[in-house]
């Protein structure tokens, strides 16, 4: 499978990106309103990007007690239902009055279940394709997030002007419900994938029989640490440039759909295990000139090419399914959506710790500086193995 259409045609995997990608816009127009809203109440910038974003710790939670039952649930009624539970969660967000500590209740308990939700969307993908199509079907859920997030972004800057902030919010309620509904008119029923109760025990057991092997472990670190070092890079750019961070974002989006749609389209499998140290290595090094505070068209041009980086977390995806047994496809990959997020909000801390103590172009380049040496480091982990089979 090497073609965009060739996936489309595959039965589930249209309303699959369908439904994922209605989510992706209830959650970027919910966000944005749920922060501005935040904002007008307490007046406080670390609360309204609390609320936007403290959702992500809380996926870390999720990895650890929730995970189990991503193989183990029907997938199609598992969809529907999240989707049903954030509508839910996010009417509640509008309702007048509502105390703060109940709103960030709300917002950790959805992150905890959107850790979950990813890890039962790709094991029923893993299942929809055959494994030779999977790199391009998660490829092109990369590039609706991205292009969604913008689109988005753009369109709920205008709900919030038009409906108010509570009124944006119930949009995006309505919007998971559309979301429930497109996975339960489009997706064929199917039993569980795995045997089994899940539970916080179950999900403990999996993620130390995930990690307890050598070569998965460096794959996960791989994906973790230097993708959240330059998500911290990316998280100065508003203190870098305040009045051009917004084109500063958008090269960095522009840069991350070039990789996905090049490494999911275009990459022959042969190649995909050597071109992966080059990837891994360009999200990193082009920050490196912000050491010398470059000029603004510069400074894009290397979010830009750093940026087509991320592309080799698709690599490492693949890499991370051959070496797990099928069975357990979705915790695993739960595992990793929810180790990275969670990963990205620690190198935004950590970033602005730095930028406090220096200036932001020399937080940029000490993150990049930090990536580069994760990725090095890493390295002889990540060798190509003659052939991956899946380890116990």
């Amino acid at each position: 499978m090497r073609t965009y259409r060739d996936l489309f045609r595959t039965p589930e995997y249209t309303p699959l990106f369908a439904a994922f990608t209605v989510q992706v816009s209830a959650q970027t127009v919910s966000g944005l309103a749920l922060g501005t809203l935040v904002f007008d109440s307490t007046r406080s910038p670390l609360l309204a990007a609390l609320s936007m974003f403290g959702g992500s710790f809380a996926q870390l939670v999720g990895a650890l007690t929730l995970l189990s039952a991503a193989d183990r649930l029907p997938p199609r009624a598992a969809l529907a239902s999240m989707a049903l539970l954030f509508g839910a969660g996010t009417a509640v967000l509008a309702v007048p009055g509502l105390p703060l500590a109940v709103l960030f209740a709300v917002v950790l308990g959805l992150g905890m279940v959107a850790s979950l939700s990813s890890g039962v969307r790709h094991s029923l993908m893993s299942r929809i394709l055959p494994r030779e199509g999977q790199l391009l079907g998660r490829s092109v859920l990369n590039m609706s997030v991205g292009t969604t997030q913008i689109c988005g972004f753009a369109v709920g800057g205008v709900l919030v002007v038009a409906l108010s902030p509570r009124g944006t919010l119930l949009t995006g309620a309505a919007l998971y419900l559309l979301t429930a509904v497109v996975a339960l008119a489009g997706l064929s029923r199917r039993p569980p994938r795995a045997a089994g109760r899940p539970s916080p025990a179950e999900t403990w057991r999996t993620n130390v029989r995930l990690l307890s092997s050598a070569p998965r472990r460096h794959t996960y670190l791989a994906m973790w640490v230097p993708n959240g070092l330059i998500v911290g890079c990316e998280a100065l750019f508003v203190s870098y440039s305040p009045d051009h961070a917004g084109l500063l974002l958008a090269a960095a989006a522009v840069g991350m759909l070039i990789g996905d749609t090049v490494a999911g389209r275009f990459v022959p499998v042969g190649l995909r295990e050597r071109l992966g140290p080059g990837l891994r290595l360009l999200l990193a090094v082009p920050y490196l000139l912000f050491a010398f505070d470059p000029p603004l068209p510069l400074a894009a041009a290397a979010a830009l090419l750093a940026s087509v980086g991320f592309a080799a977390t698709l690599l490492l995806q693949d890499r991370l399914m051959a070496l797990t047994p099928d069975h357990l496809h979705g915790h695993a990959l739960g595992l990793q959506g929810s180790g990275m997020v969670t990963m990205q909000g620690v190198g935004a801390a950590v970033a602005g710790g730095a930028a406090q103590a220096t200036s932001p172009a020399t937080a940029i380049a000490i993150m990049a500086a930090a990536s580069v040496a994760v990725t090095l480091a890493l390295a002889p982990g990540l060798r190509p193995l003659p052939e991956l089979r899946p380890a116990s």
